[in-house]
Parts: C-alpha cells; sequence; structure tokens
C-alpha cells in the first residue's frame, strides 16, 4: 500500500512555479555575458573593458563566483568588500592578472588561449592594472 501511495505521488502533476506579474524576470548581470566586441580577436586595438565585461564579468561582475569568493578573501585580509570586484582593485599588476588567468588559482580554472587570446589577455592585463595608477 506505501509503495502504491508513493507511485501516486511521485507521477502526481507538479503545478507549475508561476512567473513573475510580468513575465520571465530577467536575469542578474552575473549570468548574462555580455556581447562580444567588435573586431579581431587575435589584434590588439579592441576595448578592453568591453573585452573584460564579455569574458570576465560572467564570475567578475557583482554578485558572480569569482566576487563572491574575491570579496570574502579581502574581509578576511581586513580590507574594504568593494576591492572583491576586480574593476575596483587598485593593486593588480599586468603580469600578475595574466600569470592569473593562464595558471588559474583557487575556484578559478585556467583560462587556455581559446577562452582569451593573447591580445584579449593582454588588453585586459593592462585596463586592470592601469587602474591602480588612478
Amino acid at each position: 500500500m506505501n509503495r502504491f501511495l508513493l507511485a501516486v505521488a511521485l507521477l502526481a502533476p507538479v503545478p507549475a512555479i508561476a512567473a513573475a506579474p510580468g513575465g520571465v524576470p530577467e536575469l542578474p548581470p552575473y549570468q548574462v555575458r555580455t556581447a562580444q566586441p567588435a573586431g579581431d580577436r587575435l589584434q590588439p586595438g579592441r576595448d578592453p573593458k568591453a573585452v573584460f565585461e564579455h569574458s570576465c564579468g560572467y564570475c567578475h561582475f557583482p554578485g558572480g563566483m569569482g566576487t563572491n569568493l574575491l570579496t570574502k578573501q579581502m574581509m578576511m585580509m581586513k580590507r574594504p568588500p568593494s576591492d572583491g570586484i576586480l574593476s575596483n582593485r587598485r593593486d593588480l599588476s599586468a603580469d600578475y592578472v595574466k600569470a592569473v588567468v593562464r595558471n588559474g588559482k583557487g575556484a578559478m580554472p585556467a583560462q587556455t588561449r581559446v577562452d582569451l587570446t593573447d591580445a584579449e589577455l593582454n588588453a585586459v592585463a593592462a585596463y586592470l592594472a592601469q587602474k591602480g595608477k588612478k
């Protein structure tokens, strides 16, 4: 009898989850990948901020996994939580950014030259490093 009731319960229709009153809710920014910036991925000269947003923003925008983990680390080091957002950091060198991107660190996997070309990585590394000079 118990097996019969369990089978009926499992086969019973599950009510659909209601959508937001205006339809499907928008995804948070860290779940939306920005458009690929225009230009040749293998050549320098593309907008470094746009390359960062497209290639790194998925994890490193506010709310992303990378930002959440970095924010915890920053707070443990008695630094402001805003330093968990890479584009807010003032202590990154281009060489450090390149090393972390190519080799990975902690939960961040290494990014191949297919994920981020050398030209793109150079642009992103320079973009993040120049933030420290302002």
